[in-house]
């Protein structure tokens, strides 16, 4: 009865790798065929539009916001502590970042973009 257990746990946890193995697959599949967009762009964009920009992290503003430029200019990202998978970058390191435009009315129109992926 135990083998059989812990056959079954075996097979559950093979599929469950399998699924997030696909799943995570699939994910990279559509960030590679989103169009890059730029900052202009995306300042203009409607709010939780998915968005790609490619440029480089300027300055740490805090609690996991920086300034992003591009050569069209500047926005706010907020990047989770854990997306920079313990990598160190500088100002001159060019990433790639994927989320959505997130607006803020309150006090004043604010756009940030909610960063879910980055690549170096």
């Amino acid at each position: 009865m135990q083998s059989m257990a812990a056959n079954q746990h075996t097979v559950n946890s093979n599929a469950v790798a399998a699924a997030q193995a696909q799943q995570h697959a699939v994910n990279q599949d559509a960030i590679a065929a989103m169009t890059l967009s730029t900052v202009q762009q995306a300042l203009n964009y409607a709010d939780d539009r998915k968005v790609k920009l490619r440029g480089y992290v300027v300055k740490a503003i805090g609690d996991e916001k920086y300034q992003f430029r591009d050569q069209t200019g500047t926005i706010t990202v907020d990047i989770d502590d854990e997306l920079w998978q313990g990598r160190a970058i500088s100002a001159n390191t060019p990433i790639t970042i994927w989320g959505e435009v997130d607006i803020d009315y309150k006090p004043m129109k604010r756009v940030e973009i909610d960063v879910d992926g980055v690549q170096f």
